[in-house]
């Protein structure tokens, strides 16, 4: 690791341990920077997805696709696009499915090389569990050209993350000074057995010219606003280290 690459660790710590103040709440990021390969890192752990898993089950969809040599059908279309702009959890169920639910998600997941992330049982895609590392990974198989997706399928999923619907546009976007270059997928999640909420955000930012792959990971919080404002303090502090440290 570079010294500033470390430098920037221990910055990104003090900015976010703060967020955590509150007995439940735990806060996990991850940043890459394309260009160097490295990744910026707080916190650890395992978080349920909520659904930014969406994003991962319509890569699975494209990979099949692709297997078969076949482009997505006009129903897989409209059900990827209404799953991930719209998080409709109607058309997530049917996506779930068609991947072959938990056991089909972890294994397009081998592929893609997440190690850390399994299926949610039972129907229950939205208790995938995952980390912010995995979830970089994800990224990576929409935005790098050495994903297993193939160009035309990348395209067509950074389009959708692109294009999520007004009001769902929170999270890591905060972290760049304009939407534009943004492309991202976020959860929220109550949970009935604490009444503590799980909010997340992952995506695409641009600043300065320059693109970064971002998550943040976190749960229980009180109410779902004070952990959008976390995430999205969390998304500012890392790209505020990142810039502060030349890039590393």
């Amino acid at each position: 690791m570079p010294p500033r690459w470390a430098e920037a660790t221990a910055a990104l710590a003090r900015s976010v341990e703060p967020l955590e103040a509150e007995p439940a709440v735990r806060i996990s990021v991850a940043v890459l920077d394309p260009v160097t390969g490295h990744t910026l890192r707080y916190g650890a752990g395992h978080y349920e997805t909520a659904s930014i898993v969406k994003v991962n089950i319509v890569a699975g969809l494209l990979l099949l696709a692709q297997d078969e040599g076949r482009p997505l059908t006009a129903e897989e279309r409209r059900l990827a696009s209404d799953a991930v702009r719209s998080s409709d959890n109607d058309a997530t169920h049917e996506l779930w499915a068609m991947i072959g639910a938990e056991e089909g998600l972890d294994r397009l997941n081998a592929r893609f090389g997440l190690g850390l992330t399994r299926g949610g049982e039972d129907g229950h895609w939205g208790l995938t569990r995952t980390t912010a590392a995995d979830q970089i990974t994800v990224l990576r198989a929409v935005f790098d050209p050495r994903s297993p997706l193939a160009r035309p399928a990348r395209a067509y999923l950074e389009r959708l993350m692109g294009s999520v619907a007004e009001g769902q546009r929170w999270g890591v976007s905060a972290a760049a000074a304009e939407a534009d270059g943004t492309a991202l997928k976020n959860g929220w999640l109550p949970r009935s057995h604490t009444g503590l909420w799980n909010i997340n955000s992952i995506g695409r930012v641009e600043v300065d010219g320059r693109e970064y792959l971002m998550a943040v990971l976190s749960s229980g919080h009180r109410t779902g606003d004070a952990g959008i404002e976390r995430v999205e303090a969390a998304a500012r502090a890392a790209m505020d280290v990142i810039r502060s440290t030349g890039r590393a």
